[in-house]
Formats: structure tokens, sequence, C-alpha cells
């Protein structure tokens, strides 16, 4: 199976290489699970917030069932206004297997109508813009992820790598998450109803 990575111009870079360090980590332990790839809408280069270019593929030439990461990002302000992007994401949204989604990459999601009375949650700094692109989501709040059947969103940035492991950790079983966080050297929030970062804004 794919781990499509749906790229655009001024994305944030961990909240794509957090997650991608997860399911490369997985495949130390499980062979031949998920391959990882990454596309855009037209393909070729494509830039993040941070300048990080990344080679992809046009979002087209995904054609088999998969599971797909939308990243956020500031690139995500201008990416929510262009309804061919929108209408792709939909399309693939709706073949996906799973659909994870980091920071206000559940706003783009949210775009879509496809979180429509599901619940989600997003970046807690912009958390009211997101909750402008569809006011009928269940947005949670104080969540460091949420997963309403076979959407997964997230927090802001680093709450995409903890997200990654509890998805891991619903489809593979939790010792395999646990497995994964240990060889990253990494302290999993695996309390995916706190975010602790909510507290720095008024709920």
């Amino acid at each position: 199976m794919i781990f499509s990575v749906i790229l655009y111009n001024g994305f944030e870079t961990m909240d794509v290489f957090g997650p991608v360090e997860v399911v490369g980590t997985l495949q130390k332990f499980k062979k031949d699970v998920l391959d990882i790839e990454y596309y855009s809408e037209n393909g070729g280069i494509v830039k993040s917030s941070q300048n990080t270019r990344i080679d992809t593929l046009p979002i087209s030439n995904i054609v088999e069932e998969n599971i797909i990461l939308i990243p956020g990002g500031f690139g995500a302000r201008q990416e929510i206004n262009n309804q061919a992007f929108i209408n792709s994401l939909k399309e693939l949204s709706q073949r996906a297997k799973y659909v994870l989604t980091v920071c206000t990459g559940s706003a783009l999601l949210a775009k879509t109508n496809l979180l429509k009375n599901l619940k989600a949650t997003s970046n807690k700094f912009s958390f009211d813009w997101v909750v402008e692109q569809d006011n009928q989501v269940n947005w949670m709040r104080k969540a460091r992820w949420v997963n309403d059947g076979k959407y997964y969103t997230s927090s802001g940035i680093s709450a995409g790598i903890d997200m990654t492991l509890g998805f891991i950790s619903d489809i593979m079983g939790q010792e395999v998450a646990d497995k994964i966080s240990h060889r990253m050297e990494y302290i999993w929030n695996n309390d995916k109803n706190f975010d602790p970062f909510s507290k720095e804004i008024q709920l």
C-alpha cells in the first residue's frame, strides 16, 4: 500500500517529515508495509515554508487504494481557495483507505465537506480560521489528535508524529507504535484527548 503525501508550495516541513519518519521507521520492523510517495497538484518541485524542495508526482498518478497525508502550513491559506486542488483532494480522500491531516491540513480537508458532522481537530493557534472552513464539523479544541472513521486529524506540527503513532497503534497494535517511538528516540504524547498547547490559547 502507498503512503501518499500530498504537497503544495508553503507546506510545513515537520508536518510532513514527522509522520514520514514514523512510517519509514515502521519499515524496519515490518517489510514492504507502506511505500512512501510524494504528490502535488501538477507534479514537479514543491517547496516548504522552510525552502525544503521535494520532487513530486502529479496527483492524477494516484490510482490505487492508499493512505493519504495532508500537511498544513502557510501555503494552506492560499490552497484553500484553489478549487481544482480541493476537488482533487475530495476525490482522492473518498477513494483512500485512510486520510491523515496535520495542523491546518484539516482545513483543506474540511473545505471538501468530507468532515461534515464528524469529529476533527487542528492547530490551536489557527483554530478559528480552520473552523471557518466548515462550522458543521465537530471541532475538538483540546484534542492532540482525533480519529473518526477513516479520518485522522491532528493539532499543530509535532502533533503529526503523535497522531501517526496513534494511527499505527490502531491498525497494527500499540507494541509496534511503542517500538517505533523508541527507535526514533521520541517521547510519544499518546493521550489523544489532550493537547498541552491548547493551554496557550483561551478556550
